[in-house]
């Protein structure tokens, strides 16, 4: 790795010296823009817009639109006397827990090491750290900008984790967000058991960008001349359910299929799924009615057992008397 930054961290009264290296890489393929006919590559003048001649880099500088076709010119001998006066150090401003920081804030990531004599308190800054379990907000210049970021402890290293600023991120505003959507007890305790049974431990090696290695492939193919297998296309994905139980349901049947559950065990986890207490919970009828409702019945059974002996003993009451009929006709 190369180092893209020097400098020191201030913490307190100590200067610890770092070197910064990018802790990340993009692995996408990337591709040139060719002439299709034979290959040769696609180049960009750079033009000016209103003589028409190409510039050379010496003769650009940045401009900032006004609107209205007004534009202000800054050169390189106005940037250089802003006031960047953590140009060459990291100063720690504060130590907070890391729980309150929102990782929508982190941008990119960094690893500092130690330089020269550095190596001490480097070690102690990042134990200190591991053992308080916080992390340090510090400020950062990086490219001629003044950029927001936390230290913490990574596999034993210090990481800087440059972040946006307050006022970079959006506010989410969405028309559903005004609306009033309840979601019943019996769903939300089906969609608690769907959590459950796809529930696991986070290793990132257990994951790879498929469609990065099916690319790949096809490229070593023309490479190599050999016949190109077109790779297998992933399952589309699933419409929008209607019923939202049926969906949560199936499911909950599928991620417990794709862990190997045996029929009988799915059986008794559905038992066992806390959907009958919710339903209970989200009844509205008092207890009395539902007492009633039981009373009902059992008083109808009764009744039903009670009739038949009745219509037994009529009938035997009745027999004597069509006998005697008989015998005096």
């Amino acid at each position: 790795m190369r180092a893209i930054w020097k400098g020191a961290v201030s913490f307190g009264l100590v200067s610890i010296a770092v070197k910064l290296f990018s802790a990340t890489e993009e692995k996408d393929i990337r591709f040139h823009q060719v002439h299709r006919t034979d290959g040769g590559r696609i180049k960009y003048k750079r033009t000016c817009s209103i003589d028409g001649e190409e510039v050379t880099y010496d003769d650009i500088a940045k401009g900032y639109d006004l609107g209205g076709g007004e534009m202000v010119i800054l050169t390189d001998e106005d940037f250089a006397e802003l006031p960047l006066t953590t140009s060459r150090a990291i100063d720690v401003l504060q130590f907070v827990p890391a729980e309150q920081i929102d990782p929508l804030l982190f941008a990119k990531a960094y690893y500092l090491e130690p330089e020269g004599q550095a190596a001490k308190p480097y070690v102690l800054l990042r134990d200190a750290l591991a053992e308080s379990d916080r992390v340090a907000i510090v400020k950062i210049a990086l490219r001629q900008r003044e950029q927001l970021a936390t230290l913490r402890v990574h596999d034993d290293v210090l990481v800087l984790n440059t972040m946006l600023w307050p006022d970079e991120v959006r506010t989410p505003d969405f028309g559903f967000l005004d609306e009033e959507i309840e979601t019943r007890p019996a769903e939300l305790a089906m969609a608690s058991s769907l959590i459950d049974s796809m529930a696991g431990s986070f290793k990132a090696e257990e994951f790879t960008d498929n469609y990065r290695a099916a690319l790949q492939e096809v490229i070593d193919a023309k490479v190599e001349g050999r016949e190109i297998v077109a790779p297998e296309e992933a399952e589309e994905a699933p419409a929008a359910a209607v019923d939202l139980m049926a969906a949560l349901k199936a499911s909950v049947e599928r991620a417990k299929k794709a862990r190997g559950e045996t029929p009988e065990e799915r059986a008794k986890a559905v038992e066992a799924t806390p959907i009958a207490t919710a339903k209970s919970t989200s009844s509205r009828t008092p207890a009395k009615s539902t007492t009633a409702r039981k009373a009902a019945p059992a008083k109808k059974a009764a009744a039903k057992k009670a009739a038949p002996a009745k219509a037994t003993k009529s009938a035997a009451e009745k027999a004597p008397a069509k006998k005697a009929a008989r015998k005096s006709a």
